[in-house]
């Protein structure tokens, strides 16, 4: 007879339902680094990648392009140590503050917001 592997717990019912979600279960997770707040990357999380990072420390993430987790790192070696996750006030996006070990975006530069565009300054009546 076989062993019966232990259940996984679900994602806290009272964090599950702070979460409003699209209509694929995806929330925006936008990720910044927790010391000099610099945003890094915006990926996606479902209940599941949200329940993992929380449990882990380590930021996973849900792949729209090959429908897999995938733990930011995992074989870049450029890991995420969670220090904190927030949700926002309508609960559609998340804000994971990591400590990022290595370039943020596949590209290889540190964060994935390297391109600037042009665009009027706004001046401040």
């Amino acid at each position: 007879m076989s062993a019966v592997p232990p259940a996984v717990p679900a994602l806290d019912p009272q964090v599950a339902e702070l979460l409003r979600r699209d209509p694929s279960g995806l929330v925006a997770a936008v990720v910044q680094q927790h010391d000099t707040l610099e945003v890094l990357m915006v990926a996606w999380m479902d209940d599941e990648a949200l329940r993992r990072t929380l449990q882990t420390g380590r930021a996973t993430y849900w792949s729209r392009s090959r429908q897999e987790y995938w733990v930011k790192g995992e074989t870049s070696g450029n890991r995420q140590w969670v220090r904190e996750v927030r949700v926002d006030c309508d609960g559609d996006a998340l804000l994971v503050l990591v400590d990022q070990e290595g370039a943020a975006c596949h590209t290889g530069e540190r964060s994935c917001f390297f391109r600037e565009l042009p665009a009027v300054v706004g001046v401040r009546p």
